[in-house]
């Protein structure tokens, strides 16, 4: 494999289709702010709501990537996210930020969705990594204490999914209208343990690290179905299971973030039970996950294949794959990251318009689904191409 070629191809992907497109097609230059809907023909919405999780993960991705092209342009978007959030979404009055604003500024859901919060963490951080902003740091310290105060679950561990604005107990925990209305999700804990690793790069306590091995052990001893290999999805307080759904995307995903957290706090013992994790959920999902043209579909429930393939299970499935080949040397894992990708450029990749269509359906025909939205940043696939070039790097330097 010529991987210099390959790491030109995630720098020509991330640079020129992706982050061009937020820049040119998104940030809204006369409103100073960003359009959280655009469909697959470029029609805009300039008055859809912004969410947290849009707004977040822009910050990261900008943040993130002026840190390996430290262009005017890219610190511009980080540091224009991080004022709309400062402005718009923080919550003066109880700290924490709001789940979604209106473009003018005004509130529309003021929940504390303690999924959002984690991300803010996870951009503060990255800012800070990019910029050495001390504000940055300091309030991503502040909003680590916010979620260990009101999210941490003291009786059973982990953590709870939401709060009202002025965190009281809320009667409606969902992420989303398709996601249960239950006390603990796989997706809340898997976005905190990523952000709190992060945390870790700029605050390397022995508070923030006990708690990085905490999530990963629920991770591990929890959330990890020993029986099928599979992450369990949703759970009451007290951990008892409520879900039967394999989703292939966040397996994945979570093969590589748990690495990345055992790695990045020095872990050894982790590190060796999360590789072997890595390698017994990567071999299971080659098995279950993948139609023949090399798509991962989306997940299942049940016996029920749900047959459509979003961009983010594919690009998590290259970064996954390539990291299980890191830790065992074996190709069948390159050739997996490999046939991820070829499917992505295939399929996934808007060449004409720039960005990347949210899915194809099983006849591999794009879905009619926004191609920017509340829950469709430059984050899934911005990632994988910083991952992949660093990844390259690291292996072939």
């Amino acid at each position: 494999m010529d991987f210099q070629k390959l790491k030109q191809q995630f720098e020509t992907e991330l640079n020129d289709n992706i982050l061009d497109f937020w820049i040119n097609e998104v940030y809204d230059e006369i409103r100073k702010t960003f359009i959280c809907k655009i469909n697959n023909q470029g029609e805009k919405d300039i008055n859809a709501p912004i969410s947290a999780v849009f707004i977040t993960r822009i910050m990261w991705t900008y943040s993130a990537a002026y840190r390996i092209f430290p262009k005017a342009e890219y610190k511009k978007m980080a540091d224009e996210a991080f004022r709309i959030i400062l402005e718009t979404f923080w919550d003066n009055q109880n700290g924490g930020i709001f789940w979604s604003v209106f473009p003018d500024g005004k509130p529309e859901d003021t929940k504390k969705q303690f999924y959002a919060e984690a991300f803010f963490i996870y951009a503060l951080s990255e800012y800070w990594l990019a910029f050495k902003d001390e504000k940055a740091r300091q309030l991503a310290i502040s909003m680590f204490m916010i979620l260990e105060k009101y999210a941490f679950d003291q009786e059973f561990g982990g953590y709870i999914e939401a709060n009202t604005a002025d965190w009281k107990e809320t009667d409606d925990q969902r992420l989303s209208p398709k996601d249960l209305d239950v006390k603990k999700s796989m997706n809340t804990h898997l976005h905190i343990l990523e952000a709190y690793t992060n945390l870790y790069r700029i605050h390397s306590t022995d508070e923030v690290k006990k708690k990085v091995e905490h999530l990963l052990r629920i991770f591990l001893d929890k959330i990890l179905d020993s029986q099928t290999n599979h992450l369990i999805l949703f759970f009451d307080k007290d951990w008892k299971v409520r879900s039967e759904i394999d989703s292939y995307g966040h397996d994945i995903e979570a093969t590589w973030l748990m690495n990345e957290a055992a790695e990045v706090i020095e872990n050894t013992k982790l590190i060796n039970e999360v590789e072997a994790v890595a390698i017994k959920m990567s071999d299971l999902l080659i098995e279950e996950a993948f139609a023949s043209h090399g798509g991962m579909y989306y997940e299942k429930e049940k016996n029920h294949l749900w047959e459509q393939f979003d961009w983010w299970p594919q690009a998590e499935s290259v970064v996954g794959y390539f990291n299980t080949w890191q830790i065992t040397s074996d190709d069948k894992y390159l050739r997996q990251a490999e046939l991820s990708w070829k499917f992505i450029q295939n399929h996934i990749v808007d060449s004409k318009k720039g960005e990347w269509f949210w899915g194809v359906d099983k006849n591999l025909k794009v879905l009619n689904v926004d191609k920017v939205s509340p829950w469709k940043a430059p984050y899934h696939n911005g990632r994988m191409c910083m991952e992949m070039m660093r990844r390259i790097n690291s292996s072939h330097s």
